[in-house]
């Protein structure tokens, strides 16, 4: 379970902080003072949980909701005050729960075990293709070895699922398909050990000769997009790939349907 805790008070977040942790022991708990960091995260990765303190200074609890729901439409909101006169507003979007201060481990487990929408478990792997492409693993930046390793996974990701032979993806990552074979091999290998290491390996089918991505298993926007989800981080803006030129065709049949 990914949680963000905000709250504009140091001792006030570190007390969220510490009851979230002693509620549930086994949650990824991330801390923010300012409103504008926490949007910044969750544009980059999923969320469960979002506990907000609602009077802060500048944007406040409830604006923060309000966005935070764009990127994340299912997201469980639990809102946490000194106050009780925004319970209206806490109603009207939808939230999970409402904590009054002072906050304790007991409460916040009450609340846990009641959240208005379930927990799914939360795919390591993200990949954002609009725009650069970039993975991350648990919103940490994924480094390779080599540059075309990430191309690729790149590729890999664009054929949506599609398993890909040896000669295909040579043909692609190098202008012309003579003598890259034993460097194409290093490549597929540190593309596994990078995966397998980090224990998410799964992502990746492999047959004799042949490999895909399996798209159900990680979080992308390309794959949201095609499925419909064209909201948020899923926006398409005429973007698609920039580092590589093998994916102008997909950003052009990206545009045509996104009426650019």
């Amino acid at each position: 379970m990914i949680v963000i805790a905000v709250d504009d008070e140091r001792f006030a977040l570190e007390n969220l902080a510490e009851a979230i942790e002693r509620a549930a022991s086994d949650a990824q708990i991330h801390r923010f003072r300012y409103p504008e960091e926490a949007l910044d995260f969750a544009k980059e990765n999923h969320v469960d949980v979002a506990f907000l303190d609602v009077e802060m200074i500048g944007m406040n609890g409830v604006e923060l909701a309000e966005r935070l729901k764009l990127y994340h439409p299912d997201i469980n909101i639990i809102f946490s005050t000194g106050y009780g006169h925004y319970r209206d507003a806490a109603f009207e979007l939808h939230a999970s729960g409402y904590l009054t201060k002072p906050i304790t481990p007991e409460k916040v487990k009450k609340e846990l075990q009641n959240l208005r929408r379930p927990i799914r478990n939360a795919k390591r792997v993200r990949i954002r293709t609009f725009g650069n492409f970039e993975v991350y693993l648990d919103g940490t930046p994924v480094s390779f070895k080599y540059s075309k390793t990430k191309e690729m996974l790149a590729y890999l990701v664009d054929r949506k699922g599609a398993l890909c032979t040896n000669g295909e993806i040579i043909a692609t990552l190098f202008e012309d398909d003579e003598g890259h074979e034993a460097y194409f091999r290093s490549l597929r290998k540190d593309l596994t050990d990078i995966l397998e290491a980090a224990g998410c390996g799964e992502i990746l089918s492999q047959q004799r000769g042949r490999i895909g991505i399996i798209p159900e298993l990680v979080e992308c926007d390309y794959f949201n997009w095609c499925s419909g989800k064209r909201s948020g981080e899923n926006v398409f803006s005429g973007e698609y790939m920039t580092q590589y030129s093998w994916g102008e065709y997909t950003n052009a049949m990206l545009i045509s349907q996104s009426n650019i």
